[in-house]
This record gives C-alpha cells, structure tokens and sequence, in this order.
C-alpha cells in the first residue's frame, strides 16, 4: 500500500463530506466518516471498495493487496486474518488523532458549539492498545501497519450523565481535517522505533512511561506487545517493579 498524498486525503475528504452534506448532514452515512475518508484516500477507486474475500467483506481489496481501516476493536480482525493472510499483504490502517477540535451538538435541537482545542494530543504509541488482541499475528510475514495521525473535528452528543451533560456522553462524529503523519510497521524490527531514548538499562514500566510521554495502560500494552517479539525482555525486579531490557540482538543492530 502507498503512503497518502495530500492530493488524494484533500479529494477524498471534499467527497464524503459534499455526499453527507447531500445526505443532511454529519452522521447520516452508515460508515463514519473518518472511516469513508480514510477509505478514499487509500484507494479512490470506489471499485475495489467492500469486496467480499473467503466469507468476510474487506474495505479495500485490489486482487493483490487488502486494507482494512480500523480505529479500535482489533479483537474483530481475528478471523478476517485468518482467511487474508494467507491470501495476500494485509495493511491494518489505524487512524489516530494527534491534534482535535471538539464541538458539542445539543440532541434535542441539533445546534453545535464553536468548537475548541483539546489539549490532549494523541501519538503513534496508541497503537499498543489495540495490538494486544492480535499479537499471534504481528510476525506475520504479510501482515503490515499503518499508524494514521489525523487532525480532526471531534462531534459528541450533550448526552452524558453529569450535571453539564458531558460526563458519559457519547461521540457522534469525528471529520478529518489533515494527515498529520504516518508510522508504518512492516516488519517485528519497525516496532523499536517506539522504544523512547535514552532510557535506563534497565527500565521499569514507570520509566518506560515517563520517557514516552503515554498513559500507564499504554505503557503496559507496549511492553506486553514488546516482549511478546523478543524486542524486550524482563530481568528481574526492583521493588515490587519489574525490570526491562532491549534485547542483546536488538541493542547489536542499533549500535552497528
């Protein structure tokens, strides 16, 4: 799979969002629209769109590659994989949004806020909460990862159960607005690439955490993930914490 161009993320994005607004508005595709734009961009040949493979239906599928666009529920892809991979390269594209605008709509009269920066900003690392439910998968030779960072719009329903109805609620839409950037994984070895430096050898998932900028729940799915490919391995403890190094043959190829 090709990396996206401006060109085609610009041109898929006027599209799905001329056909919702033709529709009524935000929301009204049975797809959301992060997923139709990111589907666009990848292959604006709506002919190689939703094409059914072995029993399963795939979002892209060209006859010699497939994608799949998922932004969370990895756990879902178990059997897709099952039947793809033996067919044919896999790209998981997993959109993740680095900087977000949010913008509240009142369900009853379907007015929307100005809309305002969040100031939590989202990272490739992300990726780890979903990797866990398929790590089986990841030395897959055909399989292959592709990291989306979107700056986007972010629509949620005054819906919750606090007082100001935003505790609980839940999301109605989220627009793209730019690719920020891409992290491919192709291979176990491109997974190093989120191993913050420097870092102490070794390290405890604190100072793992610390150094990456990311949750402890994050942290602890990369390290899961990591170890699980030979990538780390755990040493002891220290304390009640346990203790982490970069693999000898890892640590030999980055110093060579």
């Amino acid at each position: 799979m090709e990396k996206a161009t401006e060109t085609a993320f610009e041109n898929a994005k006027r599209f799905i969002l001329n056909r919702e607004k033709a529709r009524q508005g935000i929301g009204t595709l049975s797809e959301k629209t992060t997923h139709a734009i990111l589907k666009y961009t990848y292959a604006p040949d709506p002919a190689f769109h939703e094409i059914p493979v072995e029993g399963f239906i795939a979002d892209i599928c060209t006859g010699k590659e497939i994608v799949e666009i998922q932004s969370a529920g990895f756990h879902t892809l178990k059997n897709k994989l099952d039947k793809f991979l033996p067919l044919m390269p896999v790209t998981i594209v997993h959109p993740v949004p680095h900087v977000k605008w949010l913008s509240w709509i009142d369900p009853q009269t379907g007015e929307a806020t100005a809309r305002r920066r969040s100031p939590k900003t989202g990272g490739p690392m992300e990726i780890f909460r979903q990797l866990v439910y398929i790590m089986p998968y990841l030395t897959h030779p055909n399989l292959h990862l592709c990291v989306t960072m979107l700056d986007l719009e972010e629509y949620r329903l005054l819906d919750g159960w606090s007082r100001d109805k935003k505790r609980g609620s839940h999301r109605y839409d989220r627009i793209p607005l730019a690719i920020s950037g891409e992290v491919w994984i192709d291979r176990p070895e491109d997974y190093m690439q989120f191993i913050p430096y420097p870092l102490p050898e070794p390290f405890t998932l604190k100072e793992f955490q610390k150094a990456a900028g990311i949750s402890p729940r994050t942290a602890q799915n990369a390290l899961t993930v990591l170890r699980r490919l030979g990538l780390i391995v755990q040493t002891g403890k220290s304390g009640n914490a346990f203790l982490y190094e970069v693999a000898e043959s890892m640590s030999a190829n980055a110093g060579s």
